[in-house]
């Protein structure tokens, strides 16, 4: 929302800063002058004793001499009260009585709806808080003394009594001229079907515990009731979706736990509205809550804009556990440095209410401290109460964890996730066999030493060591050596244009590592039957075609040098073609060790890179760094070479 020019300095002419930053802080009058507005306090930012918290009335600036926290009326509002600035600016809107300036028409209109139906909305509340303080309450007043919850715990969270009548809250409120389609679009009553003969509302909430929810301003936007008989049909019910709620994008409790967080309390996410309320009174305020729905992106979203680091706390069942892997799935991809979540797993059969009625908060404090990182949880989903006897097994376990880590989309938390993973796999794997060896860090004036490490981290020692520019290795020169072997390629189907019907169908779809070599493939299978052959070509791609002729390694291939030998340049193209075939499978398969060095890695890292190795072997036996040669040496090509041609493997299939 965009703010008219000048309404922010109006706004900060209006507001005394001293006046909001006195709500927060105790004032040193000694020090203070307040004539000159000249004001000092302890910094309500930091713990300290002596008033280095300085307030320059006249600016409208704070600093703290010992923390250095400075800034306005906004920023102080924003920082005490843990709200944005839009929330802010509203805040201080109010206190100085100016109203907030509406986008267009439409939206004044229906901010003006959104006003009537929170004051609906607190009519109600004060309603079912009378009916709990009534004779109709006393079975209510009976089961909230049982769960030890004081009065002036009730008062602050302002529990209240529906009681079990058809139309007792739609009277009330009708009696005091709120019109009915105010109540029904609060989510209060609900209308009968227009078929039936009695068509007037009812009230939703009957017979149970009334619950205020509140959003991060403080305004009731719905109810939640608990039923006072056990066999109704549900223990917990919330209002509907309305104009002022949203259930997957509110939070129980959610002004004051971001209050309390900005405080420095971690946020503590529980289960149900007596969990959020036995915590908080035993001092945890920091506590929200979802509302009758499993976790939402949008509710995680909200958690994380007021502590970066979550705490869920679980009953410590099935059902808790399964809440939380829902949470796993849902946050994998949301994470982002710093930001995170950790699990507190209550006792069995507990949740925080039980444990600390029977052992404290100091318990409970405990749990929290217990908490663990998510990476634990989706480990422990992933392995417990499983046998991991077999390689399939093993495999099986590695390709699940990989799917979870590819959800991740930070890639450093992605990496950091797999050295975990890699870590707890070795733990629950152990050893096999002797560890292998790699380098010891290098110190100056000593000599490098080997050192032991697992199977994995040699792996990637070994896969980092093959990838260095100088080497000669696959990953090194598969580039360079896949471009000579292209080029070779393609100007033997120019010099030899019969051969790209024969292998049409394996040329349209091997890779090819350069766009230009690409260009000149798609040029060659556009014009392979044009009378013309050459000069189309010629014409198409000309540039490419005089740079890839002028290579020296494609000058001096036998199929180029020898135009009439065609069976010499059939046997040069399915050697050539095959190669690239396995080069691209070798790459792959690297790509993959690959990934799996930044994710995890299984025990058979070491065997693929090997056998990506062999395969480029097995397609040829000619060396690569002879490609100008291809063809001088016919008994050296491999017998399913051979097999290839004589079978005619390549011909494109009739329809």
């Amino acid at each position: 929302m965009s703010l008219p020019p000048g309404f922010l300095d109006e706004l900060r002419n209006r507001i005394s800063l001293s006046q909001v930053v006195g709500r927060k802080v105790v004032w040193d009058l000694r020090k203070s002058n307040q004539g000159k507005g000249d004001m000092w306090a302890p910094c309500p930012f930091h713990q300290e004793k002596s008033a280095s918290f300085h307030v320059d009335d006249r600016k409208g600036f704070y600093y703290c001499f010992g923390c250095h926290a400075k800034g306005d009326a906004l920023s102080f509002i924003k920082e005490t009260e843990n709200v944005g600035f839009m929330e802010a600016v509203e805040i201080l809107a109010r206190e100085a009585g100016m109203p907030m300036p509406a986008r267009d028409p439409m939206a004044a209109q229906k901010a003006d709806r959104r006003t009537q139906l929170v004051a609906v909305m607190e009519e109600a509340v004060k309603y079912f808080r009378l009916q709990l303080r009534s004779g109709a309450g006393a079975a209510a007043r009976d089961y909230i003394a049982k769960r030890r919850l004081s009065v002036e715990g009730q008062d602050r969270f302002e529990l209240g009594f529906a009681p079990d009548a058809r139309q007792g809250l739609f009277q009330a409120l009708t009696a005091k001229g709120i019109a009915p389609d105010l109540i029904v679009d609060a989510g209060l009553c609900i209308k009968p079907d227009e078929g039936g003969r009695d068509i007037t509302p009812y009230d939703r909430f009957r017979g149970r515990i009334i619950f205020p929810i509140r959003d991060a301003r403080g305004r009731a936007i719905s109810l939640g009731g608990r039923a006072m008989d056990p066999n109704a049909r549900a223990k917990y019910l919330n209002g509907p979706e309305t104009e002022l709620f949203d259930k997957g994008r509110s939070l129980y409790n959610i002004g004051p736990a971001r209050e309390a967080a900005g405080k420095g309390q971690p946020l503590v996410v529980a289960e149900g509205y007596m969990d959020v309320i036995a915590l908080s009174e035993a001092g945890f305020h920091a506590t929200v809550a979802p509302l009758g729905t499993a976790v939402t992106e949008d509710q995680l979203r909200l958690m994380w804009r007021i502590h970066p680091e979550p705490v869920i706390a679980l009953d410590g069942d099935a059902a808790g556990i399964r809440a939380a892997l829902r949470v796993i799935d849902l946050a994998l991809p949301l994470l982002e440095a710093g930001q995170g979540l950790r699990f507190a797993v209550l006792p069995t059969g507990q949740d925080p209410d039980d444990l600390i009625k029977a052992q404290g908060a100091a318990a409970m404090q405990r749990v929290l401290d217990a908490a663990q990182p998510m990476v634990n949880l989706l480990w422990q989903r992933e392995t417990e109460g499983r046998d991991f006897d077999s390689p399939e097994r093993k495999a099986a376990l590695d390709k699940t964890l990989r799917a979870a880590l590819t959800r991740i989309k930070d890639p450093s938390i992605r990496g950091h996730y797999g050295e975990e993973i890699k870590r707890l796999r070795w733990e629950l794997f152990g050893q096999r066999g002797r560890k292998p060896t790699a380098r010891a860090p290098f110190r100056p004036g000593q000599p490098r030493q080997a050192v032991a490490l697992g199977p994995v981290a040699n792996a990637k020692a070994s896969l980092l060591a093959s990838s260095r520019p100088d080497d000669t290795s696959l990953l090194a020169s598969s580039r360079e050596e896949a471009l000579v072997l292209e080029a070779v390629l393609l100007a033997t189907l120019v010099v030899h244009p019969a051969l790209i019907h024969h292998f049409e169908s394996v040329l349209e779809v091997v890779d090819l590592t350069s766009p230009d070599h690409d260009r000149l493939r798609s040029a060659l299978l556009r014009h392979a039957d044009a009378p013309d052959f050459r000069a189309k070509i010629d014409e198409d791609q000309r540039a490419v075609l005089e740079t890839l002729f002028a290579q020296s390694h494609v000058q001096s291939a036998p199929p180029v040098r020898n135009a009439q030998d065609a069976e010499l340049a059939a046997m040069c193209v399915a050697e050539g073609l095959a190669k690239l075939d396995a080069r691209r499978g070798a790459r792959r398969e690297i790509e993959d060790a690959v990934e799996d060095l930044s994710g995890l890695a299984d025990e058979g890292l070491t065997w693929r890179l090997s056998q990506a190795s062999d395969a480029v072997n097995r397609a040829g036996k000619t060396n690569l760094e002879d490609a100008s040669d291809m063809g001088e040496d016919r008994a050296a090509l491999s017998q399913h070479l051979q097999n290839l041609i004589d079978g005619q493997v390549w011909l494109k299939k009739k329809g």
